[in-house]
């Protein structure tokens, strides 16, 4: 990846954190924890990877994005915002009566593939949009973003055999790892791990990656695209809160919003930071 592209890209997600908390901030509930963690990830995928465009949203030859944590819905509506389906000043009505920004995706949004939240059942869904491209011979690629948490439920691998099976080799499913839950460290709760090991097990071609470095997502998206006859599981190590200090690798931020003190100061630096990637 050339340096313009890059830089570029970490402005974007500079700018789709900001949204996180704008939005999780005005809702006064929300999930900006794992928002942050999947904001470079989003931003990477709906600015130089997949094939779409918010003047045809629905044309059936688009990319598919299914966000199988739907609690992280702040980071996509923010990604959204900053592609042009929507205003971003929807974000400020997040979570809010007769809004169109929910607390989880619904596919009635623009930009939004599948309604998801309840977790465990996107990848499912995801993998029902890849076999319908097979079967109507069409090109283009589903990616599925699931929590590191949410692979302890049953229904997740239930999907990684059907989609072993069928040799979905036009799905892409990455794993957020940020090695936090809502109830603290996924090793102490019902350890997932090793995350790879199973993946490869389920007969999916497995990739690991760092999260917040463009270059090294470029490089397991790159792989990624070259894999024939399988289905691609990328585990991207992440930090939960990534770009706010006080949020960074804490359990709390799992459905807490920030109060005005903490928006002020999430915001500040947030500015800061995208200040000296303008510079």
């Amino acid at each position: 990846m050339d340096a313009a592209m890059k830089k570029n890209l970490q402005k974007i997600a500079c700018k789709v954190r900001m949204g996180v908390i704008e939005g999780t901030y005005n809702a006064k509930s929300g999930h900006p924890g794992g928002s942050l963690s999947i904001s470079d990830l989003v931003t990477y995928l709906y600015f130089n990877k997949m094939n779409i465009d918010p003047e045809a949203p629905e044309t059936t030859d688009r990319d598919r994005l299914v966000l199988s944590k739907g609690h992280t819905a702040p980071a996509l509506y923010s990604v959204l915002a900053q592609k042009g389906y929507f205003s971003a000043d929807e974000l400020k009505t997040l979570r809010h009566i007769g809004a169109m920004l929910q607390g989880h995706p619904c596919i009635h949004t623009p930009g939004v593939d599948m309604s998801s939240g309840s977790l465990g059942q996107g990848i499912s869904a995801a993998c029902g949009m890849a076999l319908a491209g097979k079967l109507d011979q069409k090109s283009y690629k589903v990616y599925a973003i699931l929590g590191d948490g949410e692979i302890e439920e049953g229904q997740v691998w239930e999907a990684a055999m059907f989609a072993a099976h069928y040799k979905l080799d036009n799905l892409v499913a990455i794993v957020d790892n940020n090695g936090l839950q809502i109830d603290g460290k996924i090793t102490e709760v019902c350890s997932p791990e090793p995350i790879t090991d199973k993946f490869a097990a389920f007969g999916w071609h497995v990739i690991t990656m760092d999260g917040h470095d463009f270059d090294d997502i470029d490089r397991a998206f790159a792989e990624a695209e070259k894999m024939t006859g399988k289905p691609v599981a990328i585990i991207q190590k992440s930090v939960k809160g990534k770009g706010v200090s006080f949020m960074e690798n804490q359990v709390g931020w799992h459905g807490t919003a920030p109060n005005k003190e903490q928006y002020e100061q999430a915001m500040a630096e947030l500015s800061a930071q995208l200040k000296e990637l303008e510079d």
